[in-house]
């Protein structure tokens, strides 16, 4: 190992570069900047670049602490933003958070980021640098393309003259900066040495443990944690949907279950979002051998995918009791981002929502108080439209009061309720909500 560039990231001397100023990289660069750590950020979006310099986040939603600690440490100037890569050329310790897609026929990994950043970051990699890549890749990409690509850009050697390492990130929007510092951290190295050098780094910004391993077993960690939470999930909404057809209530069903020990039943939902869960199962048994069949991952996947499809047929089942074809209606969807009190729309699955509602005829109004093309005066959203679906729960929805919703709406008010925000009895309306019993809808009509 490289004593001196371990000593150096010890008293914070050396330039950092983070590539990639999203939901990742962002928190992650001012992290650095505010220990010490003179800090470059690259990103390929020009106007974010530029937002940036003058010390406003582009991330909007809540999110804690970020956008002041942006602003201090751009006018204290330790992280400046560029679209440049030769900024990358004095740092000496370099972390890659690139967007790591699937493509959505294949389910196979799409790098075209990750590659592009590996290209342009070669020509100016100097020796004796540490390189991690936060970005939640499939395992085996790290030793199948991130080494080959940049030996090849750099014309370096991993191991001899560059410490290559997998860091992956465990942040979540409207936590960002909390999940930074608080949550343990998995640290892959391609060589022990590389493993320790990112831990040294690390230290600086994470106050949990950071685990040293290879980076075939980071690889796994993360995408087996994030395939984990989709496969619970999955479970929930399999339950909520049985309830749904035996007449019973999955909000009570998933309390008394959670009574019992060892048993943490999820919660059900409209359907699964964000930029990790949805991709990252797929990017787990993206490279298994044909020998392993993956079964239970992509039934998970299947269920999850299906749940605003199967909200769209409540909105149909809905509007039918009020006497009503969706053909023709005007449906409100209320919650466009994938996750409460954020503008975070990656995989949203309001989008799937709105696409159906669409091909069966309805004319869709979209609200949500944090993505700004859909901001707006809830009344005057609601008013005129047959029914509401309520997709997120933004705090926004939670205040709303149940017969003001209602009477917003033309009669008889039909709501779905895609994340449990109401009490079905609430109010006099035709409510039908995932994972709860079907009132007597001809009662209600």
């Amino acid at each position: 190992m490289s004593e001196a560039l371990r000593e150096a990231i010890r008293r914070r001397e050396i330039p950092l570069a983070v590539i990639g100023l999203g939901y990742v990289g962002l928190p992650v660069a001012c992290r650095f900047a505010q220990a010490g750590f003179p800090v470059w950020g690259i990103e390929r979006n020009t106007e974010k670049v530029e937002q940036i310099r003058q010390g406003l986040s582009p991330i909007g939603g809540r999110e804690p602490g970020l956008a002041e600690l942006l602003a201090e440490v751009v006018r204290q100037g330790r992280l400046h933003a560029s679209s440049d890569y030769a900024a990358c050329r004095p740092a000496r310790a370099i972390l890659i958070a690139v967007e790591t897609p699937v493509d959505e026929e294949t389910h196979r990994p799409a790098y075209t980021a990750l590659r592009a950043a590996l290209e342009s970051l070669g020509p100016h990699l100097s020796r004796d640098t540490l390189v991690v890549v936060e970005s939640t890749i499939a395992p085996g990409t790290m030793a199948g393309l991130v080494q080959p690509l940049l030996e090849q850009s750099s014309g370096l050697r991993a191991g001899e003259d560059l410490y290559l390492a997998h860091c992956p990130e465990r942040v979540t929007p409207g936590k960002l900066l909390y999940n930074l510092e608080n949550l343990p951290r998995v640290v892959g190295g391609m060589t022990p040495e590389a493993a320790a050098l990112a831990v040294e780094l690390y230290r600086h910004i994470v106050r949990a443990d950071l685990d040293a391993t290879d980076a075939l077993t980071a690889e796994i960690v993360k995408t087996a944690e994030n395939a984990y939470r989709d496969v619970q999930i999955a479970f929930a909404n399999e339950v909520a949907l049985l309830c749904e057809s035996l007449g019973a209530d999955v909000w009570r069903v998933r309390e008394l279950v959670n009574k019992c020990p060892y048993r943490d039943m999820h919660l059900p939902g409209a359907g699964v979002g964000g930029h990790c869960l949805p991709k990252d199962p797929w990017l787990l048994i993206a490279h298994a051998s044909p020998d392993f069949p993956p079964r239970i991952i992509p039934a998970a996947r299947a269920v999850n995918e299906s749940m605003p499809l199967h909200v769209a047929g409540l909105v149909v089942e809905g509007l039918r009791a009020a006497g009503k074809e969706v053909r023709g209606t005007r449906v409100a969807v209320l919650g466009y981002a994938f996750l409460e009190n954020s503008d975070d729309t990656r995989n949203s699955p309001s989008a799937a929502l709105v696409r159906r509602l669409a091909e069966l005829g309805a004319e869709v109004v979209i609200h949500d108080p944090h993505v700004p093309e859909y901001r707006g005066d809830l009344e005057e959203r609601l008013r005129g439209c047959d029914a509401a679906v309520v997709m997120v729960r933004h705090e926004e929805y939670l205040r709303l009061d149940p017969q003001q919703l209602a009477g917003w709406l033309n009669p008889p008010p039909v709501v779905v309720d895609g994340r449990h925000v109401f009490p079905a009895g609430a109010a006099r309306w035709i409510y039908l909500g995932v994972g709860s019993p079907r009132p007597d809808l001809r009662r209600l009509r």
